[in-house]
């Protein structure tokens, strides 16, 4: 069973990243007094970044007992360690570094010189979400892409409809890099709450396509069992 769509408007790019990043932060913290743990899976992405550098910023930060939260990720890009291009870096200089957050709690997906293959960095990532319990993620953030993309599940590409791992392997998609790590989406629909992040003009189409169901689209197709949240600015909701 998954959740109805809820659909909250912001003024910009920059409240929907401040008010996602308080958002979090109750989440986790209301998670935690219920649970022994949280597992949040954090996005890329402009947007998604500065919903991070957020969290960081925030008082309320400081209230979270950070060694009880696990943190994961939708999707990465196939390309070495310390490379631009890399989701787990940039989430690292946003909020990874400033927080009592143990290591061993950062999972990130393999890199290109780790493994050999996209499809051995799947593997190993697979192995190590059902070695933590194979957990229903508390909060899964994605960012939205102008082709109604989301993580590394891109419109007709054959990741799409892969089954029965929760990770697949990408190749040839059609946003470089092109070879990436993502999870399935039979996974992110696992997840407890999804929010699905997106801003600007540019998105104003491909949300209101996705908010109808377009089922082409894979941010259609993304829903959480307990709740689905589309965080969006003003600039994207005019298509609506």
């Amino acid at each position: 069973m998954t959740a109805a769509r809820e659909v909250i408007v912001y003024a910009d790019a920059e409240a929907v990243a401040d008010a996602t990043a308080a958002r979090l932060l109750l989440r986790i913290g209301d998670t935690l007094a219920h649970r022994e743990r949280a597992d949040v899976v954090v996005t890329g992405g402009t947007v998604g970044i500065a919903t991070l550098a957020a969290v960081a910023a925030s008082p309320l930060a400081t209230a979270i007992d950070w060694t009880d939260v696990h943190v994961w990720w939708g999707d990465e890009r196939f390309v070495p360690v310390g490379d631009a291009d890399r989701n787990e870096g940039q989430a690292q200089s946003a909020l990874l570094a400033s927080l009592p957050l143990p290591e061993e709690n950062i999972h990130r997906m393999g890199a290109e010189g780790q493994f050999a293959t996209a499809e051995d960095a799947a593997t190993a990532y697979a192995r190590e979400y059902a070695d933590a319990g194979s957990p229903a993620f508390d909060v899964l953030m994605l960012g939205l892409g102008p082709d109604g993309h989301v993580a590394s599940l891109f419109p007709g590409h054959p990741g799409l409809a892969a089954t029965g791992s929760p990770t697949l392997a990408v190749h040839d998609s059609p946003k470089p890099p092109p070879t990436r790590v993502s999870l399935a989406l039979e996974t992110i629909n696992r997840a407890r709450e999804v929010w699905v992040i997106a801003a600007g003009e540019a998105k104003a189409d491909v949300v209101a396509r996705c908010l109808r169901g377009d089922l082409e689209l894979p941010g259609a197709a993304v829903a959480g069992s307990d709740r689905t949240l589309w965080l969006i600015d003003a600039a994207a909701a005019t298509s609506i």
